[in-house]
């Protein structure tokens, strides 16, 4: 209800719905927006986390020597897994099921393997890439299912005040073209605007496909009543959809297995994998009940086609004594519904992308995470004649600009941290991996003290500085520290690595562009004198236009 009795329209009363659904969980959904945008190169990010592992390269008989060793590590398991080299990844990731083991992730035993020798690399402990990939969707240190509710009702809400925000700037499209720098709130509400405009197909389905995933927990009620609240057996009829009859199933069932008996070579089963899959290559091997009469060698393909069955790879399945190729297993097609969600989840997750399709995904993650920072500042930004009319910075005014600073810069910080930590701490420390983790809490909350603790335009230029500085210097700490410079690893095709150490100088190329634009800014009149009058974010001396 307007001041002089009138109701609001549907544009006023959206506005509101969208400033008061973002702002609140805004923080939250940056930090979400951020290292969902990084788990796209979860993998690169695993490989430059493990030096150890960057001078892995693959050779003609890489799978061969990889299979000789697994006769050496674990000749007496149920089933050996050997996931090979691509362009993700240089190394064998080598995984095993000893003989009575639980059933589950918990009874397998992994190795990393050298590609070109077969042997086994002593990696150092490290969670720092699967750890922003969880904590992306689970909130690290909650409870795991409070975690997941919590990142759930933030996707509702950012779904809510996407379509909110469409409604409320009725001239979004037609100003997607317009920037007006130096204009204070109008240039932030350019920034944010074209940023939401720029990717919103990418905004719609990644919040709506990040609903589905959640859909278990949000619409638990068709599934509690086809299978009696039983959510474990439904997961486990989806993972089993399609996939037909797991390796082995087509074995002798009926004759009598012995041991002691040789897995016929892997060359020939490679070649008519080749032959069959043009310009396809092999991604991983399974081989179940090595060394009996009962052998079977099953060859997955590297890289899912299509998106219905989320990227599923195709199979090939051979007699583990003789060589000979058996029937393929046989796959059943998905449902309608099955389909539709699989072709948005596996957009969502980004794991069967290409090189080009996967980059797209992560400027599209850039730019809604600048979208979200860009409408936590303009909160601010769009407040500042009210403080100064007023004489004072009101406390919630405040509390948002140590909450934007806190997130969003010491957000950067906290990664850059542990990342140095990934190659400081002493490489056979016990529990190194939560020392990772704790550090990047930490520093992420040294972050929030600093910017309390100090004026905001000046806690943005030091926090920006030292973000700048942390990541220019990570490319050159890699080789310090075991791993392989950039004048390696580029001219040896090592992508993995090379594309983080680029990316981390772009990081730094960001951080300092905004460090100077901010040190720019706070050498000019009008802002010298606007920061003696109130400290503010960055905008705050500049023109002010009119509310949008």
């Amino acid at each position: 209800m307007r001041p002089d009795g009138k109701a609001e329209g549907l544009r006023q009363s959206m506005a509101w719905l969208h400033t008061w659904t973002g702002l609140p969980l805004g923080w939250l959904l940056y930090a979400v927006f951020f290292t969902g945008t990084l788990s796209y190169y979860l993998d690169e990010v695993n490989a430059w986390t493990r030096p150890e592992l960057h001078r892995s390269a693959p050779a003609p008989q890489t799978a061969e020597r990889a299979l000789q060793t697994m006769q050496q590590l674990a000749p007496d398991a149920e089933s050996w897994t050997l996931a090979l080299p691509n362009e993700r990844q240089m190394q064998v990731q080598a995984s095993w099921r000893p003989a009575g083991a639980p059933a589950g992730r918990g009874g397998q035993q992994r190795a990393e393997l050298d590609a070109a020798t077969g042997q086994p690399i002593a990696a150092r402990e490290t969670r720092a890439g699967n750890f922003l990939y969880r904590f992306h969707f689970e909130l690290y240190g909650m409870p795991r299912v409070w975690g997941r509710w919590v990142v759930a009702i933030a996707t509702l809400l950012m779904f809510v005040a996407i379509l909110s925000g469409v409604v409320t700037h009725k001239k979004i499209f037609t100003e997607f073209f317009t920037f007006r720098p130096r204009k204070g709130q109008r240039s932030w509400l350019d920034a944010h605007n074209a940023t939401a405009v720029l990717a919103l197909p990418f905004h719609l389905m990644i919040t709506f496909s990040g609903l589905l995933l959640f859909m278990y927990m949000l619409l638990p009620a068709g599934i509690n009543a086809a299978y009696d609240g039983d959510t474990r057996a439904y997961f486990a009829e989806r993972q089993q959809a399609g996939r037909g009859a797991g390796p082995g199933a087509a074995a002798r069932v009926t004759e009598p297995v012995v041991a002691g008996v040789p897995l016929a070579p892997v060359g020939p089963m490679l070649a008519e994998a080749q032959r069959r899959w043009p310009g396809r290559e092999v991604g991983s091997i399974a081989v179940n009940r090595p060394g009996t009469s009962a052998a079977t060698v099953e060859l997955r393909e590297h890289g899912g086609t299509s998106l219905v069955d989320r990227g599923a790879s195709r199979r090939l399945v051979f007699d583990g004594v003789t060589g000979a190729v058996q029937a393929a297993p046989a796959g059943s097609e998905p449902g309608v519904a099955s389909a539709v969600y699989n072709v948005l989840t596996a957009a969502h997750l980004g794991r069967f992308a290409g090189p080009g399709l996967r980059l797209l995904l992560f400027l599209c993650g850039v730019v809604g995470t600048v979208m979200v920072a860009t409408g936590l500042v303009l909160w601010v930004v769009k407040r500042l004649p009210e403080r100064r009319k007023a004489g004072r910075t009101p406390f919630g005014h405040r509390l948002v600009e140590l909450l934007n600073l806190g997130t969003i810069g010491g957000l950067s910080l906290a990664l850059a941290a542990c990342l140095w930590l990934n190659r400081l701490l002493p490489a056979t420390l016990a529990g190194r991996a939560d020392w990772e983790i704790q550090g990047f809490f930490a520093v992420w909350a040294l972050a929030f003290l600093h910017a309390g603790l100090r004026p905001a335009r000046r806690a943005w230029i030091e926090q920006l500085a030292l973000a700048t500085v942390l990541f220019a210097l990570l490319p050159l700490l890699n080789p310090l520290t075991g791993g392989l410079g950039l004048w390696a690893s580029v001219p040896g095709g090592a992508w993995p690595v090379a594309g983080f150490d680029l990316a981390m100088l772009l990081l730094a190329l960001v951080h300092g562009a905004a460090w100077r634009w901010l040190v720019q800014r706070g050498a000019t009149p009008s802002l010298r004198s606007a920061r003696a009058r109130s400290p503010v974010l960055p905008g705050a001396g500049l023109k002010e236009g009119s509310a949008s």
